[in-house]
């Protein structure tokens, strides 16, 4: 995702001298082709991640679209006084770019696990929160924020994750992404993730459309504003609605999802899949952590199998 997200950023800013990156002093490897191509248009603020986003936000209020870049939680939780008071509040057009959502870095330890931070970004008024479940989600994403007003945050995984889109569609903030319908008689499950779990999320229903479950499935790439309509949809027609995200449970996607649900009335099911809130004690790879705390595509496929 950080390569594609880079890649597209390059293209954007050679249309478009208004659009600037910066870096809190990492990233170079992969951020390499922009500050080459595009040198005039690049800073590197240093590991001072609240100046960064001070800077950012003045820049942003004089004509600038800025996007600031650091992995995990150093872009979000480490300047979050920064992000309120001087972005979100002035609706400036500052793009808060997370590489590394939920456990990417699970080897450097709950300091670098961003497993909070969709909750404390849509509770911020005024704030997008974006988050692609796979690379041709991440391209879409990004070049719909670069156009989008007011602050955004963008949470991306790391890199090697995979195409569950075979091609490129119309993209739009705010709007799901149907992924499959139901097809056979029985009691209809509405599987809902966001972020990079697609991929564990998708080999699920794989597996449990060939055990002849009924999966109607949705990759939800904006959290706010969420989408209602795909919810209301799904909530009449389904038995469940399943939501799955590599983020604390508190607070985050299915949150988001329950609000709604809460506020049509609607009285299906809903089963909330995510880390159970708490702070990730174990250190290991990504998929190590995710089959620890529960959402690895075979404890996915269980609670799903456990319903009916």
């Amino acid at each position: 995702m950080r390569d594609t997200f880079v890649k597209t950023l390059v293209e954007l800013a050679k249309e478009n001298t208004d659009i600037e990156l910066m870096t809190g002093d990492l990233g170079f490897g992969v951020l390499k082709p922009f500050w080459e191509q595009c040198p005039d248009q690049f800073t590197n603020a240093g590991i001072a991640e609240q100046n960064m986003t001070a800077a950012a936000a003045g820049m942003a209020l004089n004509g600038k679209r800025v996007f600031t870049y650091s992995i995990g939680n150093f872009p979000t939780l480490r300047c979050l006084e920064q992000i309120r008071n001087d972005c979100a509040y002035h609706n400036a057009n500052v793009k808060i770019v997370c590489v590394g959502g939920g456990f990417v870095y699970g080897s450097l330890g709950m300091s670098h696990h961003a497993t909070e931070d969709i909750a404390i970004m849509r509770a911020l008024p005024g704030i997008t929160v974006v988050c692609p479940g796979d690379p041709v989600e991440a391209k879409l994403a990004t070049k719909a924020i670069a156009e989008y007003p007011g602050t955004c945050y963008l949470r991306l995984g790391r890199g090697g994750e995979t195409e569950i889109h075979k091609k490129e569609f119309e993209f739009q903030i705010g709007k799901a992404i149907k992924i499959r319908e139901a097809e056979r008689i029985g009691k209809k499950i509405a599987v809902f993730s966001t972020g990079a779990i697609l991929d564990e999320v998708t080999k699920a229903c794989n597996s449990l459309e060939e055990k002849e479950f009924s999966i109607i499935q949705y990759s939800f790439p904006t959290v706010k504003p969420i989408d209602w309509q795909a919810v209301e949809v799904c909530a009449r027609k389904a038995d469940v609605i399943v939501t799955i995200e590599e983020h604390n449970i508190m607070g985050g996607f299915g949150s988001a999802v329950a609000e709604v649900l809460a506020e049509l009335g609607q009285k299906v099911k809903q089963i909330r899949l995510g880390i159970e809130d708490c702070y990730c004690t174990k250190v290991g790879s990504q998929k190590y952590l995710r089959e620890q705390y529960g959402i690895g595509k075979e404890r996915i496929e269980e609670a799903i199998e456990n319903f009916r």
